[in-house]
């Protein structure tokens, strides 16, 4: 008989919820109040690099709680934050393209996620969910950025 997945404990689960906040809110926002809309899609951008580099925090203290820690997983788990960095540099008229550049890395880290091998069991299922629910809001973001 298969075991049944180890639940998504409620701490992480409550809070990986609450972080959704920003971004799904900043297009619902702008759509209600237009010229905030500038703001509102920096402030969600500026959120969705800081997740980045949150993300590959994660992932740098799962591999060095290995002996020896993997050089190759090491050095990757740097690359979000750089990525985040490189598009929040980008030009402001490049505004929907930051988003949806935002998007592919948060989805690129949620597959590097879900193939699984750090940390918990339940932890790529929790990043599945709100990678999906992140990358729809930044690319509601892009959508309303371009006009």
């Amino acid at each position: 008989m298969p075991r049944s997945p180890t639940p998504i404990p409620a701490g992480p689960l409550i809070y990986g919820l609450l972080g959704l906040t920003p971004f799904v809110a900043p297009p619902v926002l702008a759509l209600a109040r237009p010229g905030l809309a500038p703001v509102l899609l920096q402030a969600q951008a500026i959120y969705a690099a800081l997740i980045l580099s949150f993300l590959g925090g994660a992932r740098w203290g799962f591999a060095v709680l290995r002996d020896p820690p993997p050089l190759r997983t090491v050095s990757l788990s740097m690359l979000p934050t750089l990525a985040a960095l490189g598009l929040l540099l980008a030009p402001e008229r490049l505004g929907p393209w930051r988003l949806g550049g935002l998007a592919l890395a948060l989805a690129l880290h949620g597959l590097w996620d879900a193939r699984g091998g750090a940390g918990p069991s339940w932890y790529p299922r929790l990043r599945a969910g709100l990678t999906a629910v992140a990358c729809l809001g930044l690319l509601a973001g892009a959508g309303l950025a371009h006009g």
